[in-house]
C-alpha cells in the first residue's frame, strides 16, 4: 500500500508539474506538451517488447531448448494467473534479467547467459517471480504514462527557453528581464525535476515488484540471494546497455559506474535496502 501510494502521489506530483510549466504559455502548452509525450512514448508503450529485446540483442527460446526455465515460468504465472509470455535470452555475460510488455497478454521476459551460470534455480526462481510481477502491476503502463508526462515537460520547457532567450518574456524594463529570468530557471529546472521525478517512480516499482514476487513464492529469501550476487556481479562484469533500458533490469547494470550524487539518481534502489525489506517481511 505504502509504494502504490508513493506512486499515486508521484504520478500527481509529474501532472501538477506539467501544468506549472505549461502555464507559461496558457493552457495550450500544457495540452500541446503532454500531446507530444503521449504520441512518442506511446509508440515505444506499444512496441516496448520489440524495442527492449532488440536492445538486449535477446533471441526465443523454446521448451525443448531450455525446459528447466519453462517450468519454472509456468508455475509462476499459473500462481500469479497470468498467461505463459514469451521468452528470451541474452548473450550478455552479466547476469541479469528484465520483464517487458504491454500487458500480461503481450509479455515477454529475458534472462542473460550470466544468471543461468551464477545463480541456483531457486535463486533464478525469485527473480523471475519479480520480473513477472513487473508484468501483472503494469509496471511498463505506468512508467510509460510518467515518461510521456516529463517528455512533455521538457518540450515546454525548452519552448520557454527559447521565449527567454529570445523573446524576453514580454513587457518591458525590469519586468521584462524577471519574465525572462523565471522563464530561464524554470526551462532548467522543471526538466530536472522531471527526470527525478521519474526515477523516484522507477525506485517505488521495483520495491513493488520485490513484494510481489515474494510474496507470489511465499517467502524472500531466494529473491535477497539472488539480488546480493548480482549486485556483486553488476561491479565486476560490465554490460554495453542505453541507459534509456537499464531502468528494465532487476538491478541496474550500469551501477559500477561512479556518478557523484547517485542516489538521487539512482533508477533502482540500493539493493543491501532491498534484501533488508525482503528479509524483514516487509512484503507481508
Amino acid at each position: 500500500m505504502r509504494n502504490r501510494f508513493k506512486t499515486t502521489v508521484l504520478l500527481a506530483t509529474l501532472g501538477g508539474l506539467m501544468i506549472l510549466v505549461g502555464s507559461a504559455f496558457g493552457r495550450g502548452g500544457a495540452v500541446i506538451g503532454l500531446l507530444l509525450g503521449l504520441v512518442f512514448v506511446g509508440g515505444s508503450y506499444w512496441f516496448s517488447d520489440t524495442i527492449a529485446i532488440k536492445a538486449a540483442r535477446a533471441v526465443p527460446v523454446t521448451e525443448q531448448e531450455m525446459p528447466e526455465l519453462y517450468a519454472v515460468v509456468r508455475d509462476l504465472t499459473l500462481r500469479a494467473g497470468m498467461p505463459m509470455p514469451k521468452l528470451y535470452l541474452s548473450p550478455e555475460a552479466q547476469p541479469n534479467a528484465f520483464a517487458t510488455g504491454r500487458n500480461p497478454d503481450h509479455a515477454a521476459v529475458a534472462v542473460t547467459e550470466g544468471i543461468l551460470r551464477a545463480l541456483s534455480w531457486d535463486e533464478l526462481r525469485g527473480v523471475l517471480a519479480h520480473e513477472i510481477s513487473h508484468v501483472g502491476n503494469r509496471d511498463i503502463l505506468i512508467t510509460s504514462v510518467a515518461a510521456s508526462v516529463a517528455l512533455g515537460i521538457t518540450f515546454i520547457a525548452r519552448l520557454a527557453l527559447w521565449g527567454a532567450v529570445f523573446g524576453g518574456g514580454g513587457g518591458g524594463g525590469r519586468d521584462r528581464n524577471d519574465n525572462a529570468l523565471g522563464l530561464l530557471a524554470m526551462a532548467l529546472l522543471a526538466p530536472l525535476a522531471a527526470g527525478l521525478l521519474q526515477m523516484a517512480l522507477s525506485r517505488s516499482r521495483e520495491y513493488q515488484a520485490d513484494a510481489s514476487g515474494a510474496a507470489l513464492l511465499g517467502t524472500g529469501e531466494p529473491l535477497a540471494q539472488a539480488l546480493e550476487k548480482i549486485e556483486g556481479y553488476v561491479h565486476s562484469v560490465p554490460m554495453k546497455v542505453d541507459p534509456a533500458h537499464a531502468q528494465a533490469y532487476i538491478v541496474n547494470p550500469l551501477t559500477g559506474r561512479k556518478v557523484q550524487y547517485a542516489n538521487l539518481f539512482r533508477t533502482h534502489p540500493p539493493t543491501e535496502d532491498r534484501v533488508a525489506r525482503l528479509r524483514r517481511g516487509d512484503w507481508r
